[in-house]
């Protein structure tokens, strides 16, 4: 799941700073109606013909992270939905929302909701981050919208008092003989302080995407177009499986199989890096006369594996700090910098820097890459430092059950650890779901009934959201979607050096029209 896009100014600006990159860097990750079946289809049959007048103020935006990009015709305003849709007349919470309206009104066809994934990260800038990267064509034909999903930053904002506050930090990294004594520990005292947090159980991807359909009314549109990536895509397909009639044309790149949601999805990340490191390693194997991590992508992989087992072991002081670098944060690290391409050069640099720790020969270079890997991504003003924590886990753990055996976790999480090493055993491991309480509603069956409107934007090699989870969520989805595979790594599709996949992407914003079959682009050179 998700994720943030790069370090520096890379590309198309999706992404943030390199600490920015580490502090989200989450899945690149149905859902519920307390109601019945009933209501469910009663969703269904809403006609699209009752959107309301336009009821939204536009105004200025709240106040950004330091640092954090904001498009200077970004307006910003807040929507009313239901805390519990189950009660749609009790008590009610704030969605915030922004627009970057369409350069040409002549032209305009609609509205493009985006949003980034996560689960649990702010969209409110999204339109000016993805302004650059469309055509005008696109800019002219749609307003931009974006928006923090309910519980998220400024859409009230929810906290369960975490002291782990970022979302890679609850990796659950078995401990370097593999026990998961201490992972079954927090995840149980996590579990406890978030049961104790009022109505955390209404924040649920279902409820976020009834919120989008509030969105619409407000927006005064009868359909919506939406590009949602990784987690997003997960939320986009359950609004057009509640709204298939409502939807205009959508986008979900970097995908998570519906059927595989949470605990499948995690677990599908052993297989996946495997799959993805090599991208990396090569590139440290190319630099091997200054680098000497090893010559051949084998070399580098056996050096890494190596290294990541001392430091899981043996942690290493950063001098000048009270932080120290062990096998846990050398993984996170790697998992956020193999999110984009343009990050190997800069991950095989950690993995050096990492090594001369390790060995006591660290250099005033490796220092300041160090001291990237540990920085801490900007708070947002007025909210809990915990908050994408906190939500990350009410919608991982809240959209469907988990299993609460905890030898089975110790069990599975060992075989993890053979099967796929670089990760550890980590994705098998057991999370605070564990000992969550029973979501409020089942996870809304994502089907292929509506529309054909879905373009499906998928890479070979993405480690966060697999090629399997892309091809299962095309699978259930059916005819109402085309499939854009591309021979790539990493996380990011569309503006990621694929023209043929952008042609596909930007051609289906502009006319409606799916690309006749499916596609599958190799003008990406292997990184």
């Amino acid at each position: 799941m998700n994720e943030t896009r790069s370090v520096g100014t890379a590309g198309r600006s999706r992404g943030r700073r390199f600490a920015t990159a580490l502090a989200t860097a989450a899945l690149a990750v149905t859902v519920a109606t307390a109601c019945s079946d009933a209501a469910h289809e009663e969703d269904r049959r809403a006609p699209a013909d009752q959107a309301e007048a336009a009821a939204i103020e536009w105004g200025p935006c709240p106040a950004a992270a330091e640092g954090a990009p904001r498009d200077p015709g970004l307006t910003c305003a807040t929507v009313e939905v239901p805390l519990n849709y189950d009660e749609p007349d009790g008590a009610s919470i704030e969605v915030a929302v922004s627009r970057l309206a369409a350069a040409d009104p002549a032209e305009r066809h609609g509205v493009l909701l985006l949003n980034p994934g996560g689960p649990a990260l702010s969209g409110l800038d999204m339109p000016g981050t993805m302004a650059p990267t469309l055509p005008q064509s696109v800019l002219d034909g749609y307003d931009l919208i974006g928006f923090d999903p309910r519980g998220v930053e400024h859409s009230t904002p929810q906290s369960c008092g975490l002291e782990v506050a970022s979302v890679p930090g609850h990796f659950p990294y078995p401990a370097a003989d593999g026990s998961i004594d201490a992972n079954v520990e927090l995840a149980r005292t996590e579990a406890q302080k978030c049961a104790a947090t009022e109505n955390l159980r209404y924040f649920t991807t279902a409820n976020t995407a009834r919120d989008l359909d509030r969105v619409r009314e407000a927006l005064g549109e009868q359909k919506i177009s939406y590009w949602g990536q990784s987690y997003g895509t997960y939320l986009g397909a359950v609004y057009s499986s509640l709204y298939p009639e409502r939807t205009d044309r959508m986008i979900l790149e970097g995908n998570i199989d519906p059927t595989q949601v949470w605990s499948g999805v995690l677990e599908g990340w052993g297989e996946s890096m495997a799959e993805r490191f090599p991208d990396a390693a090569a590139v440290a194997a190319a630099q091997n006369d200054t680098l000497g991590l090893g010559g051949t992508v084998d070399e580098v992989t056996r050096t890494y594996l190596a290294l990541a087992d001392r430091l899981d072991r043996e942690p290493a002081p950063v001098p000048g700090t009270e932080q120290s670098m062990d096998g846990a944060t050398l993984r996170i690290a790697t998992y956020a910098l193999l999110l984009d391409n343009e990050n190997l050069p800069i991950l095989a640099q950690v993995w050096k820097a990492a090594a001369n720790l390790a060995d006591g020969r660290l250099t005033a270079a490796d220092g300041e890459v160090l001291a990237q890997v540990f920085a801490e991504a900007p708070p947002t003003p007025g909210v809990p430092t915990d908050n994408q924590a906190t939500m990350f886990l009410a919608l991982t753990c809240g959209d469907a059950e988990w299993s609460h055996d905890v030898a089975d976790y110790a069990g599975r999480s060992a075989a993890h650890r053979e099967a796929w090493p670089l990760t550890a055993g980590m994705p098998a491991n057991i999370w605070p779901c564990a000992f969550w309480p029973a979501p409020i509603e089942k996870p809304v069956t994502v089907t292929d009934e509506g529309p054909g409107d879905i373009l499906i934007l998928q890479n070979r090699r993405d480690h966060a959201t697999s090629w399997a989870s892309g091809q299962g969520l095309r699978q259930v989805l059916g005819d109402r979607a085309a499939f854009v595979g591309v021979e790539n790594g990493g996380h990011y599709v569309y503006d990621a050096g694929s023209a043929c996949a952008d042609r596909a992407t930007v051609d289906f914003l502009s006319t409606g029209h799916l690309p006749e079959e499916d596609v599958f682009c190799t003008d990406v050179e292997r990184n």
